[in-house]
Order: structure tokens, then sequence, then C-alpha cells
């Protein structure tokens, strides 16, 4: 099975398929299940549900500090070995999860769970390719992100499910039992890491040493487009269907609007491995970054009418710019010390996405619309930071930021 997973085309596509898949059980297990959970859990333990989602808060937190020190394990080793522990330590946190009685259990449950998301989530699974493929992982970057989109659509159901029938505190069991049983095993079975040397050589046309300053300031750069995208991503997603309501739509309404999110973000996806491929990754994330805007103006001008079309173009947008966090990175800077460049510039991301909830949910209590016209600006200000960095038209390769290199 390795030989495979190792071998030419049909492995870089078991490769995808193998990380897809575990990156699917990390994200459900994880980051979406408080979504399910955090009623029944907090029902069972005597608390208000704010305690699982600040819980998930923190691990956040835990999650963006650990990225760097992750990222630079990868980048020296390989990812196929932390992907792995990230898949044990998942499992640990969700038996702590299933097995607390109260609020400390419950947060170092969480705390574990942070852990596991800083070493197995996408940051770590884009490193990993990096270090497989070099400057080619812009399609399995893609290609995971892909299959990946289906977490919620998949794990939201089964959690559910799982629920109804044995329990919350079954469900966490069991997905701890799907890390350690399928999880695991895939990404034991992921190639090792091509040599450093093998992987650093940029493609033709391009300049393999920016200089410091360059690359200083087009570090920033990523830093606050992505630190902004990810406060409009999680803030949205966590009062869409409220603010929706804001706007004139009915609860029913909103909710089958927010039902087109997951859709248009797979097809928005589907359209970065075909067409968008073609061209270099900067001009996707700029298109990623004004659909927010865009869809808020629409919503703005037609009510609760084109609530529908907000929502389109607001998964269109997240679905790209999660691909953007690591071809934007990889084609920048190249693959040498990428799972460290990917940490640093994820931590804000973290802590922005951490705190966006609580504070869009706050901005439209007290101001209605006016929180969607500021997330609007926000958006746009991550567009105006994306021209500040510009590509080589002779390349698809890394960007040139400031003066050109020779």
């Amino acid at each position: 099975m390795r030989q495979v997973l190792a071998g030419g085309a049909s492995g870089s596509l078991a490769v995808v398929l193998a990380l897809g898949i575990t990156q699917t059980i990390a994200w459900a297990s994880s980051y979406y299940l408080p979504a399910v959970l955090a009623i029944p859990i907090s029902r069972d333990l005597g608390l208000a549900p704010t305690y699982v989602f600040a819980a998930l808060s923190g691990a956040l937190v835990i999650s963006g500090l650990l990225g760097p020190r992750v990222g630079h394990a990868i980048d020296r080793f390989g990812g196929r070995r932390p992907l792995a522990v990230s898949n044990a330590i998942f499992a640990a946190g969700l038996l702590m999860l299933s097995a607390a009685h109260g609020v400390v259990l419950l947060i170092a449950a969480w705390m574990v769970l942070g852990v596991g998301m800083g070493m197995g989530l996408y940051e770590a699974a884009f490193a990993t390719l990096a270090r497989i493929y070099g400057t080619r992982a812009r399609k399995s970057i893609t290609g995971i992100t892909l299959i990946a989109g289906f977490a919620s659509t998949v794990g939201w159901p089964l959690t559910t499910w799982l629920d109804a029938e044995y329990g919350w505190r079954a469900a966490c069991q069991l997905w701890a039992v799907v890390h350690v049983c399928l999880a695991l095993p895939l990404n034991l079975l992921l190639p090792r890491a091509t040599a450093l040397e093998e992987v650093s050589r940029p493609l033709s046309g391009t300049s393999p040493h920016p200089e410091r300053q360059s690359e200083t300031f087009a570090m920033g750069v990523l830093t606050y487009m992505f630190a902004a995208t990810s406060f409009v991503s999680s803030g949205v997603s966590a009062i869409l269907p409220s603010m929706l309501v804001v706007f004139g739509a009915t609860p029913a309404e909103a909710l089958v609007a927010g039902t087109l999110v997951g859709p248009a973000q797979v097809c928005a996806r589907l359209l970065e491995a075909g067409w968008l491929n073609r061209f270099h990754p900067l001009l996707s994330a700029r298109l990623a970054a004004l659909m927010n805007p865009i869809g808020v103006v629409a919503l703005i001008a037609g009510g609760s009418l084109f609530a529908p079309v907000y929502t389109v173009l607001y998964g269109v947008g997240n679905g790209i710019i999660t691909i953007a966090r690591g071809t934007l990175p990889l084609f920048l800077f190249g693959p040498v010390g990428f799972g460290k460049r990917v940490g640093m510039i994820s931590l804000p991301a973290r802590l922005t996405g951490a705190a966006a909830p609580l504070a869009l949910g706050l901005m439209v209590e007290h101001m209605g619309r006016g929180a969607l016209w500021i997330s609007a600006l926000i958006s746009v200000s991550a567009f105006f930071a994306l021209l500040l960095l510009r590509a080589d038209p002779s390349s698809s390769a890394p960007l040139h930021v400031g003066e050109q290199n020779s």
C-alpha cells in the first residue's frame, strides 16, 4: 500500500485521498463538534453552552500557538509522523471529553484537542504536501480541501445520529475509534518526505532567494490578509442565520440560504482545481476576498430576497481562501521552510477566528446591519493588502515582492 501512495500520478491521487479522508475526520471530530454537541454536553454537565464554545476558542488559540513549531518539525522530518501522532492526541482528547462530568475535565479535554488541531488540521497537511511534492503541491492542496470541504456535511449528520442513538459520550468515543482505526493507519501510509534539496528547486523563471526585506514584507501582508479573512469567515459562519433574519429573512429562509454555503465552497474549490489552476494563486485570493463585500452589497440592496446570493458568494470566497492558505505561501516563498512560515502566518488567523463569533455577535446585537458592513470593509482591506503583492507574469511560481530580483 505504501508503494501505491509513493508512486507516480496514481501515488499522488492516493496521497490526496488519504489526506482528504484524515482531514475530514479531524475537522468533523474537533472544530465542527460543538455545533452539534454543545447543547447536549452543556445540558448534561449543567453548564451554559457558552462554556463549550469558549473551550473551542481556547483550543483554537492553542493550535495557533503550536503551529510554527509543528510546521518546523514537518519541514525537517516530513508530516507522516506528526499527523499520525495527532490522531492519537485527538483520540485521547475525545475520550477525555466523553468522561467529563464538570467544567475542569471539559476544559482539559479541549486543551488536548487543541494540541491535536495544531498538529493535524490543514496547515500540517499543507506542509506535508509541500515536503512531498515541493512547488508541485498546488493541485494536491486543492484536492484535500475539496474532499475535507465535506467535513461538516458528513460530520454534523453523523454526530447528530450518534448523539440521538447512543448519547454524546458514545459519539465522542466512536470518533476516537475512527481516529485510531482509520485516520492513524492512513497517515502512517503517507510517503516519506523528499530530501530537502530536491524539493527546494524553484520553478523556472523565478527567483529562489528573495531579499529578506521583501520576504518580511510579504509575510506581514499574508499574515494580515489571513487574519482578516479568518475573522470574517469564523464570525459570519457563527451568526449567519440570525444575521439573515436581521435583513428580513424568515428563520426558514435563513436556514435554506445557509445550506448553500457548503455546496458553494465545494464548487469554488472545483473551479480552483480546474480553470483557476491555470493562473497564479494570487488572482484566486484577490477574487475570493471580494466575494463577501459583493454579497453584502447585494443583500443590502435586495434584502432577504438576495439572502441565497449572499451565502453563495460568501461560500465561494471561503472555499478559495482555504486553498490560498496553502498555495500562496508556497508560491511566494517556495517549499523550503514552508511549514514554519505557514504556522507563523496562521497564528494571528487562529486568534482572530477564535474571537470573531463573540465580536460579530455583539456587533449584530448593538449595530444590526452595520455589523455586515464592517465584515465587508475588513474583506476589502484584505483585498487591498493583496494588491501590494505581485506575481512574476512569466511564471506561476513564487511572487516577486517590491523590487524584481535578478
